[in-house]
């Protein structure tokens, strides 16, 4: 029974990671064909080089994009993980034929704004939003991603870095064929795209580090427990001036920081609490409703020492 539970979970995770993938890849495409591209501002990588050529040559953006990608998706992905070059490839055709949705059909008259700085705002949040929900999937929208992490590897240059230095050239080549303003906007919109993606892969999932020091350490900590459902570290501390006490070290998400403020506010308990950001969370956090102390030890008091 436990098997097929478990199966099942990851079945459905599985087709969560893909929903959130194709909706990713769907947003980005709607961002660029109906905000950026009608005022002519640039994305980055093999994207903006496809946009840059598709301007000058009206090929179809959607075969460019493809056309251009897979290459390095494949050069890239052979030596990364197989589910990496699987969900790419599948996000990059959403996105190819996302952007041929948009531009044509019911979609082609909409037009949302002709203001390049309006554009630049709301398009790199919009795009920024659909490229972080793919890398939060396992996948990535651009081919020069996947070749950055191999350069990466190779060299003393970070992902970052690599990619950055792509988009410089791209968006000059764009200031020198339409105009520097246009590279301008262009690389605004790449910082707003740059910041939301990292709001959406480590500022949605940053959590709190509570560390408190209390006399009370196992009633507080069967509280959070029972109400947060989180287990904690419990840790054998001393004050200069107070004494023995217990330090509490727990790891909890931004929604349930509000909850531990009110544990830790309640009259019977006499603690002091430090709240700092953790970027990321890696591995299982316990949730169980069974009684906590009952799978624990006893917290040892510490031995009175004879000052006779």
């Amino acid at each position: 029974m436990t098997s097929h539970t478990n199966t099942a979970d990851s079945v459905f995770k599985e087709a969560l990671h893909y929903v959130i993938l194709i909706l990713g890849s769907m947003i980005a495409a709607f961002a660029l064909e109906k905000i950026l591209i009608p005022v002519q501002i640039m994305d980055g990588g093999m994207v903006g080089i496809a946009m840059i050529i598709s301007t000058l040559t009206k090929l179809p953006l959607s075969v460019l994009t493809i056309a251009l990608n897979l290459p390095l998706v494949w050069i890239g992905g052979r030596k990364l993980e197989r589910s990496f070059l699987i969900r790419t490839i599948t996000a990059m055709v959403t996105f190819s034929l996302s952007i041929d949705l948009f531009g044509h059909g019911f979609f082609e008259k909409i037009v949302l704004t002709e203001d390049k700085l309006l554009a630049t705002v709301f398009g790199g949040l919009l795009l920024g939003l659909g490229v972080g929900l793919v890398l939060l999937s396992g996948g990535c929208l651009d081919g020069t991603e996947a070749v950055a992490i191999l350069i990466s590897k190779k060299m003393n240059f970070s992902v970052g870095q690599v990619v950055l230095f792509f988009n410089v050239l791209i968006y000059l080549t764009a200031g020198i064929l339409f105009g520097m303003d246009r590279a301008l906007y262009s690389l605004l919109t790449y910082i707003i795209v740059s910041r939301i993606e990292d709001f959406v892969n480590t500022g949605m999932q940053q959590g709190k580090a509570v560390m408190i020091i209390t006399n009370q350490g196992e009633q507080i900590a069967q509280d959070i427990y029972d109400t947060l459902g989180r287990t904690v570290t419990i840790i054998q501390g001393s004050g200069l001036i107070s004494g023995e006490k217990v330090v509490l070290y727990c790891v909890i998400t931004r929604i349930e920081l509000s909850t531990m403020r009110k544990i830790i506010e309640k009259d019977d308990y006499s603690a002091f609490m430090s709240v700092s950001d953790v970027s990321e969370i890696i591995g299982k956090h316990i949730k169980n409703n069974a009684p906590l102390f009952k799978q624990l030890p006893p917290i040892e008091e510490p031995e009175e020492t004879d000052k006779s």
